[in-house]
């Protein structure tokens, strides 16, 4: 994993402490940072300073950040971490049905953010065609979607079709959250948003079948009430004979 960042970093916080760190923490990393200190001023560095991500504070003097969200989502797919100390489910879920790529409660460790923003970056790559992922790695586990087929210490797995369909999306997104609704949505069918039951199953097995203690997931955690987030890094191919 890279020590140091790159890119612009937007940060929409009111907190002047609160700005001081993150710039301090996130200069220290190698990323370039603006501020912005409400809703106005956040709008308008993303229109006219092009930044690579947003740390969005909710709770802003002048708008609330949902609507500072939707706002950029109007004119922008910059990827969006809202970083706030609401920590209720609906609050996640309404930033996530937004259009933020993630969500961190405040208080926050310096690491854990710093890893968030560099998923979020790798996503917009992704995204934007720059990278184009199909083998992801994580202490012994192996996922190659191009070759569907995943193994746990040089041993296949072996999954079903929907557990591996599960596994594929969480990828596609290593490091984020994924809703429930998005992955029900995409797995099963709009028909079946409802039927979380479904995916709690596929997700009990998938970290059974991956070595993952469903006690104290690692490798494929919940965000209780909102999604799952699977931490595994995207590889270079080793090359065949």
């Amino acid at each position: 994993m890279k020590s140091e960042g790159s890119g612009r970093i937007l940060i929409v916080d009111d907190e002047q402490q609160i700005r001081r760190f993150l710039r301090i923490s996130l200069a220290s990393q190698g990323y370039a940072v603006l501020e912005a200190e409400n809703g106005e001023q956040a709008l308008a560095a993303v229109y006219t300073q092009a930044p690579d991500v947003v740390l969005l504070d909710l709770g802003l003097p002048d708008m609330d950040g949902h609507e500072v969200l939707q706002g950029i989502r109007e004119h922008s797919a910059v990827p969006v971490i809202v970083v706030s100390v609401r920590d209720r489910e609906e609050e996640k879920v309404l930033s996530l049905d937004n259009g933020a790529n993630d969500y961190v409660t405040k208080p926050f460790g310096i690491q854990e953010l710093l890893a968030r923003i560099r998923a979020v970056q790798r996503q917009s790559q992704q995204a934007r065609g720059e990278v184009a992922a199909s083998y992801y790695v994580s202490q012994g586990l192996v996922i190659d979607l191009e070759l569907r087929q995943v193994s746990l210490h040089e041993v296949r797995v072996h999954l079903t079709r929907k557990e591996f369909a599960v596994l594929a999306r969480l990828c596609r997104y290593a490091g984020r959250v994924v809703t429930q609704t998005q992955l029900l949505k995409e797995v099963w069918g709009p028909t079946h948003v409802d039927d979380t039951h479904y995916l709690r199953i596929v997700v009990s097995r998938l970290r059974q079948k991956l070595g993952d203690d469903p006690q104290t997931p690692v490798l494929l955690q919940t965000e209780a009430g909102v999604g799952y987030r699977l931490l595994v890094e995207p590889a270079q191919r080793p090359a065949t004979s």
